[in-house]
Parts: structure tokens; sequence; C-alpha cells
């Protein structure tokens, strides 16, 4: 069965794979299972894609792999491999644990806020000029309207109309929980919430430490997550024009439904998983979807820095676009954090499909 995609692919065999015979493929399964349950979203992408992958999740329930040789048998059985042909790239990303409380006060003065009432994602075709460009607007009577940009809401455009849902007591905690899309929250009382994506203006996003090296800052290296941070509590008087440089702007709702033991929520609304789960650009990869990631990340703190392993495409971000370009999820609070801030690594990217498919890039043949 053929199905057209947008990645650029050439079929490849899981011996080519480096570090293939070395990783934990149960896991592996484990994670891509998440998308089985009868209450999962289901995958996305193409149709004839879906249901080839919901084939392999009945296959894979029915005979249940329990140890790590019968799950990498099973992938090698039911998937073939294709590299995606393009200059890959990898970061990563974690959830923050910040400080803050339910009441704004001195102690904790920047919120993070609801998405207000008609916020909706444009489909393609259906925004008016003037949006065009815009990912996002606020669905009127009237039409379509664009929303307040960050530097807007930073003015108090968003004031007024009860949307706030928690205060941070750091503003530079507040604009990392921004990039990171998700945070678990130690309130005043010693209790937990933790506090999710909802929603986004929808202007593009701009990297600050990007804007930084184009100002003759410093170097790419200097301005990692960890450098950004120290960049900023350097620099007071200059924070609230850096951050409104970045005009997309997100908005989070309460997360009551994942215990605590389990990772945020993902784009594909199931947990996520810490060092299995990949942010991927949706315009060209399905949820459900495994993905072989290989990338050196040596210089990132990590006790075993070859990072070859089996990724579930369960999430995505403003900045993650690209048929090479991904986000690995390292996991919750400051070890994780320390991680992901330093991973900014060429990778390889290698899809599994299963075998009833046989892509076909849009355009080949034409």
């Amino acid at each position: 069965m053929t199905f057209e995609t947008e990645l650029p692919l050439k079929p490849a065999e899981f011996s080519s794979l480096k570090g293939w015979a070395q990783d934990d493929h149960l896991a592996a399964l484990n994670a891509f299972l998440r998308f089985c349950s009868g209450d999962a979203p289901g995958f996305g992408g193409h149709a004839a894609l879906q249901r080839a992958l919901k084939a392999t999740c009945r296959k894979a329930q029915d005979g249940r792999p329990a140890k790590d040789a019968a799950a990498r048998a099973f992938f090698e059985q039911e998937f073939q491999p294709y590299r995606v042909d393009a200059e890959g790239f990898v970061t990563a990303y974690f959830e923050p644990e910040v400080r803050g409380s339910r009441q704004p006060s001195a102690a904790y003065p920047a919120p993070l806020y609801r998405a207000p009432d008609g916020l909706t994602t444009l489909k393609p075709g259906e925004a008016p000029k003037k949006l065009a460009g815009l990912t996002h607007a606020l669905k009127t009577p009237r039409g379509f309207s664009e929303m307040p940009d960050r530097g807007a809401i930073m003015d108090g455009a968003l004031k007024g109309r009860g949307l706030e849902l928690v205060w941070l007591a750091d503003p530079i905690d507040a604009y990392f929980v921004h990039v990171q899309g998700s945070t678990r929250i130690r309130l005043e009382d010693g209790s937990v919430m933790r506090a999710g994506y909802a929603g986004k203006t929808g202007h593009p996003y701009t990297a600050i430490g990007k804007v930084l090296v184009e100002a003759g800052e410093g170097t790419p290296e200097d301005f990692t997550m960890q450098g950004l941070r120290a960049w900023l509590k350097a620099n007071p008087e200059r924070m609230d024009e850096l951050f409104r440089r970045n005009r997309s702007f997100i908005f989070f709702r309460e997360v009551t439904e994942v215990p605590p033991d389990l990772g945020p929520i993902g784009a594909a609304t199931l947990p996520l998983v810490p060092g299995r789960s990949l942010a991927v650009d949706p315009r060209f990869h399905s949820y459900g979807l495994p993905v072989f990631v290989g990338a050196d990340l040596s210089g990132a703190g990590l006790a075993q820095p070859q990072w070859q392993r089996l990724m579930i495409a369960d999430d995505t971000g403003s900045a993650i676009r690209g048929a090479a370009r991904g986000d690995i999820f390292m996991g919750s609070g400051d070890a994780a954090g320390a991680a992901a801030g330093a991973v900014r690594h060429k990778a390889t990217f290698t899809i599994l499909l299963p075998r009833v498919l046989t892509p076909k890039t849009r355009g080949e043949g034409t």
C-alpha cells in the first residue's frame, strides 16, 4: 500500500542503525503502546498510516512481548526503517518545577494565563489575508481577529479579564515555562499543581538566545538555557526588552487528570515519557510514529552521551520546524533541566513504518 509523505526518505536496514541492538526495546514498545489503549487519542497523519499502525497495535496487544529480545523482534518483524534524508538537529526540553501561588503578591508577580474563550487554531485557507502567517486567532461573531502578542500582553492587554491561572515567583521562570510548555508548580502551602499547554497567540516564535548572538553578546554555546538564564539575571534592566522580541505567547490550563508520577501531557494528549518522547514537526511526522534518533550528545552532561534509541513522536513545539528536527523530552525537575539545556546537536532520524506501507515523497515521479 502506497501513501504520500512530505518526508525525504531512503530505505534502511535495522543492522545499519548504530546502537539499535543495544537499545531498551521493551521501554520503546511500552511508549508506543500508549497509543493503543481504548481511550488513547489514536495515531495522526495519513489514513493509510493510521490503519496500519492500529493493526500493528492489535498484534502487539495480542502477543504483548514481556522481554527486551521479544520487543526487538516485534519491531524488526512489523516495521521497515526509513532514513530521513536531511540534515538533522536535536534540542531537548523538560518539565521545570517552579515556585508559585494561586494569589498575586509582591513575592509572586508573574502570571501564567488561561486561554481566552474563542482562541482557535487556524486551518489552512481559513484565515483572512490580514492574519496571514498566524497559526492561531480569536474567533468572534464578526470573524477572526488577531490576538495580542507577548509585548502587548506584557503591557496589560489581558488584565482585568480573569484569565490569570497562577502567579510565579520569578519572571525568568515564567518565560522558560512558556518555552517548555508545561511545569510543576510548588505552591506556598507545599502542595503541587501542574500547568500544561492550552494554546498560543499564534505569532512566530523567536529564540531570544539567537537574538543575543546576532547582537554580538556571545556565541550559541554561551546561550544554552543555563547561559541564557545567567545573562537575564545579570541584565535585569534589559530582560523585558528581550522578552518582547519573542512575540509568541503561550496559554496554560491546570492539569488534574495525570498522576504526579507520570510525565506532562504532550501534543498527542498523552503523558510524555522521559527519554522516549520526541517533539516533532507535525507537518512531516505523525503522532505515534516510532523514530530512531542517533546523536552524539557530548557536552550535555549525560552518563551515556551516545543517544541511540527508539523514540515515539508525541509532542511538538513552536521552535520545532523541519523534517529532521526533534526535541527530546528529558523528564521533570532540575537534573532533567540541566541536561536539556545543553542539548544542541546534530542528529540522524530514522522512522519506522509498518511493512505493509510503501512511502512516496510528494513530487516524486512528477
